[in-house]
């Protein structure tokens, strides 16, 4: 029995790292920007028509290539314009179970990140930043913010997270009221 052929197509991504936001085009099956990123058998992503810009400086583009490689694993955060570009439901959100959603904010050492985590049952930081095999974590209706330069925002319908580069992970329904 043969597998059926993959169906490729294009998705727009606005990807960040430490230093540089890359806005172009990524390659992706049925699975999505989430399949492509948590794809443990390459350490590495192709964006096409790739403009460049320095985080701290978006609006001046630094350059633009066909085609750019980047380490997956040097990438803080994927952003796509459309929840479905990220990929099918059953995906994203880790199954079938009942969701709950959990209004966060995620730290890193570059940005801040806040948004939707649909998670199925309780919250658990522990199984969110080390079960499986998965490092990029999607969360909706997410807000990205540079540190050092809070003008520097980033709207979007959804986002993965790498969970190696987090510092903190809050429920904002814990944050106490002053």
């Amino acid at each position: 029995m043969e597998n059926a052929p993959r169906t490729h197509r294009f998705v727009p991504a606005d990807i960040l790292t430490s230093g540089y936001r890359v806005v172009g085009k990524v390659m992706v099956t049925t699975t999505g920007i989430t399949g492509l990123m948590n794809d443990t058998t390459r350490s590495f992503m192709e964006v096409q028509d790739a403009k460049m810009a320095k985080y701290h400086m978006p609006t001046k583009l630094v350059d633009h290539y066909e085609m750019i490689r980047l380490v997956k694993e040097q990438v803080f955060v994927v952003c796509a314009a459309r929840r479905e570009d990220l990929g099918p439901t059953s995906m994203t959100r880790g199954g079938y179970a009942n969701i709950i959603e959990y209004n966060i904010r995620v730290t890193t050492q570059v940005y801040e990140l806040e948004g939707i985590l649909e998670w199925p049952g309780r919250f658990e930081f522990t199984a969110i930043m080390s079960d499986g095999t998965r490092d990029f974590v999607p969360i909706f209706d997410a807000t990205l913010t540079a540190i050092l330069i809070p003008n520097v925002k980033v709207q979007s319908a959804g986002m993965l997270f790498n969970r190696k580069h987090v510092d903190l992970l809050a429920m904002k329904n814990q944050r106490v009221k002053a």
